[in-house]
């Protein structure tokens, strides 16, 4: 493959606009994917629950099961790990009960934060630490 004028240009031009899309160039931050969920409301620290193990022994697999009875929408996230952001879970009205339940990898010892809006539009919130002994990402 030869390298011309023409590509450079546009693989330079290609480059400053994927820097300049908001959410694709860096990672956002524990306090800006809170402030995005919960539209500036306040989380209560009742009505969820959220199961993580106290120690992990390999942060590559860590389960984590939240439990938020009422909600239309679960958020978790982990605040050491590069991209904090870990999964959201939505719930319809058909839904039988609003559980959610995965593996997450972790970087490192770290706070694991479930937030749940309820159908009446509160804010829930459940946080754990998980104390990893293996590194997960690359840790």
């Amino acid at each position: 493959m030869t390298l011309t004028r023409r590509k450079a240009l546009t693989l330079g031009v290609g480059g400053i606009a994927f820097a300049a899309i908001p959410g694709l160039s860096a990672a956002a931050t524990v306090e800006e994917l809170t402030a995005a969920f919960t539209a500036g409301a306040a989380p209560a620290m009742d009505g969820i629950t959220l199961t993580t193990p106290e120690i992990a022994e390999n942060g590559n697999t860590v389960p984590v099961s939240v439990d938020a009875p009422g909600a239309v929408a679960i958020m978790l996230m982990a605040s050491g790990n590069p991209e904090p952001a870990v999964a959201t879970f939505t719930f319809g009205p058909a839904a039988g009960r609003q559980f959610a339940a995965t593996r997450i990898r972790l970087a490192k010892t770290q706070d694991v934060i479930a937030l749940a809006k309820m159908a009446d539009g509160s804010i829930k919130q459940a946080q754990s630490t998980v104390k990893v002994t293996i590194g997960g990402c690359g840790g």
